[in-house]
């Protein structure tokens, strides 16, 4: 442990006092990075002094017991520690110290998925109760710190109150996004040895009614780690309870009340695992902790979004994925936001439901994926037009590399040309934004991530591991200092959380994205490095390719990968999705690859191009390649497990057809 004067100085280096009063005290407001001059310095800041600059962030946040040393870190292990002999809890910073000056402000909007529906409101000191309550149905069901809860939970706002429950008494949430089957759903739930599941009698989805506890129950069947499974009435199903083992959410919390005290945790305790789908089909459960997790949500979340007290945060995604985790429930509440869940579909009941929000709520930052930006472009004006949408000041994206077209639409269209889009690359293996523009301080730049956030330090390398310091550059992007949210190990798979991060070029984070560099430093993700094809020895990454095919005016979306060709080693193959079936499919062909031609070059051009009702994505939004490849060479027998896709009918849609020239 440091010696206290030592302690002293470096608050002192950095301007913080250990003696200050809560009303001394930097906040998060005070640190907030609002100009490109303020930018620059903290982004040196962070790199002169990644200690003191974390450490700066860090005393902003409610703490048993101060740290002993910031980081210590092993990359052969590998090993990261942060806020090491911290103890804290971060519902209390979600929380509790928000009740003296905030209790009164609302912490959650929730909006159904029928528009007729009443939505539902949380202030912090109604969430605070709400969570301590379902704290305490949770130890009343055994569940004790460290155990393992499953939740399986359409977006309603008892789902946020469960994981913050998990969080406050000390056990591991792991979140599966309810829309997977009863097979992944069991293959999860074993992995992480859940304890107890939580879920609901069923979901909306759309105009559709999902027996989701018909999936569970079909899941228990061969989970023999759960002793107990807590159901929501949502939609009043007919439901069968099985004996000794379901019980009644609602029936629960009338035996509790709604006082539980916190549990003290370690800053490296385990918060939650979150599923992510590995190159293998094996799903990797990547392990996230408490103290570093908080501080790099918290300070992502307020500076990339701007956000300001009193304005409304909308992010359109589950937090069945990273994203709601980071960015609907701990960044935002950690910075004392107001965060709008939505539980429906942005085509229900027309594709204009987004814009509705928007309006009613007065939402003023908008956070949504490429696929949905691209699916709302194809729809008519007068869907947006018909809606008051100017209370918008930032807009976002996220999960993908969003194309050209999209950008100019999404910029046009939903921010008039005066809200900056932050256009957020990060992974769930990262726990928060990495590279993006913080709005109306970063310049933006079409289909690029731009700059790091301060804190983070991205790099390119060549195949070799040899760092490229010059701009323009193209490589492989790793990051070479670790940053507080990085997922410290794959659950029960040390080995493999090695293997695929860190063995791949020494002392660094390969993140698995290629990435260019322009002369200004701003970077573009070129899309996953295993999706850079090498044809006739010239290195292609796909998704300019298919940045270029998105422009034609008759594409909706596109994916290319590559296949075995006798003369150029690989080829392309291109599956893509059109608004309007050609008349003559060579015709269009050939304007495609024209277009390629003219924009990239003729190496670029597509050896088959098949036209496709949709493509196979995860329920986060990413194509599935790896399907796609194998449907390209001809090996259908072994697809893996498709039935997590968000759509996996499309997969035998692809293989029966008959568009492949």
């Amino acid at each position: 442990m440091v010696s206290e004067i030592t302690h002293e100085l470096k608050l002192h280096k950095i301007g913080i006092y250990e003696h200050a009063t809560e009303e001394e005290k930097q906040t998060l407001d005070d640190l907030q990075v609002d100009s490109f001059i303020k930018y620059y310095k903290s982004y040196q800041h962070s790199v002169n002094d990644p200690e003191g600059f974390w450490a700066q962030i860090a005393e902003t946040f409610t703490w048993r017991k101060k740290w002993d040393k910031i980081v210590e870190y092993d990359w052969e292990t590998p090993k990261f520690e942060w806020f090491k002999g911290a103890k804290l809890n971060i519902t209390e910073n979600c929380l509790d110290r928000h009740l003296d000056k905030r209790g009164d402000d609302l912490a959650i909007i929730w909006e159904p998925n029928d528009p007729n529906e009443a939505n539902r409101t949380f202030t912090y000191r109604e969430l605070h109760a709400e969570v301590s309550k379902f704290s305490n149905v949770l130890k009343n069901n055994g569940v004790e710190k460290g155990d393992r809860v499953c939740v399986y939970m359409p977006m309603v706002p008892e789902l946020a109150i469960a994981v913050l429950a998990c969080a406050r008494i000390g056990a591991v949430h792991s979140v599966v996004f309810a829309g997977f089957s009863s097979v992944a759903l069991s293959t999860r739930i074993n992995d992480a040895e859940c304890k107890v599941i939580l879920t609901t009698d069923g979901v909306y989805r759309g105009s559709k009614a999902v027996d989701l506890k018909g999936i569970v129950d079909e899941a228990l069947e061969s989970t023999p780690s759960i002793e107990t499974s807590i159901v929501l009435n949502r939609i009043n199903a007919n439901i069968t309870m099985k004996a000794g083992r379901d019980i009644w959410w609602h029936e629960e919390l009338a035996k509790v009340s709604d006082i539980c005290p916190a549990e003290e945790m370690d800053a490296e305790d385990m918060l939650f695992i979150l599923y992510t789908s590995g190159s293998t089909g094996k799903p990797k459960g990547m392990v996230h902790t408490c103290a570093g997790y908080m501080i790099h949500t918290a300070y992502s979340f307020k500076n990339v979004f701007q956000y300001k007290h009193g304005d409304v945060y909308f992010c359109t995604a589950d937090i069945g994925w990273i994203t709601g985790h980071s960015y609907i429930v701990y960044g935002p509440l950690a910075a004392g936001a107001t965060t709008l869940m939505f539980e429906g579909i942005p085509s229900y009941p027309d594709y204009g439901r987004f814009w509705e929000i928007v309006e009613k709520h007065q939402v003023n930052q908008f956070y949504t994926a490429p696929t949905a930006i691209r699916a709302l472009a194809a729809q008519p004006n007068e869907l947006i037009d018909k809606h008051d949408i100017s209370s918008i000041k930032v807009l976002g994206t996220v999960g993908e590399p969003i194309n050209e077209e999209a950008w100019h639409w999404y910029d046009e269209k939903i921010g008039k040309q005066k809200s900056p889009i932050v256009d957020t690359w990060w992974q769930t293996e990262t726990g928060g934004i990495m590279i993006s523009p913080l709005a109306g301080v970063t310049p933006t730049k079409p289909t690029f991530a731009t700059r790091p956030l301060p804190g983070i330090q991205p790099c390119l390398v060549n195949e070799n591991g040899e760092e490229l310091n010059t701009n323009p550059a193209e490589g492989r992007l790793c990051v070479k200092y670790p940053w507080p949210s990085m997922a410290r190990t794959i659950y029960g798979d040390h080995n493999r959380y090695k293997e695929t991060y860190f063995t791949a070029f020494s002392g660094k984070y390969f993140t698995g994205d290629g990435s260019f560099r322009d002369l200004e430093g701003n970077y573009r993700i070129t899309g996953r490095v295993d999706d850079v094809v090498i044809v006739s020895g010239h290195n292609l990454g796909t998704a300019p390719i298919e940045n270029v095919i998105n422009e034609h005016s008759n594409v909706v979306e596109s994916a290319i990968v590559g296949y075995p060709h006798d003369i150029k080693g690989n080829a392309l193959y291109a599956y893509v999705i059109v608004y309007e079936t050609p008349e003559n499919d060579d015709f269009l062909r050939h304007e495609i690859n024209d277009l390629i031609a003219r924009t990239i070059g003729p190496i670029a051009k597509l050896d088959k191009i098949q036209f496709v009702p949709g493509l196979p994505k995860t329920r986060s939004g990413k194509i599935m390649r790896r399907i796609l490849r194998k449907i390209a060479e001809n090996e259908t027998s072994n697809l893996g497990d498709i039935s997590t896709l968000l759509n996996p009918d499309v997969v035998q849609a692809i293989m029966d057809g008959s568009l492949v020239k």
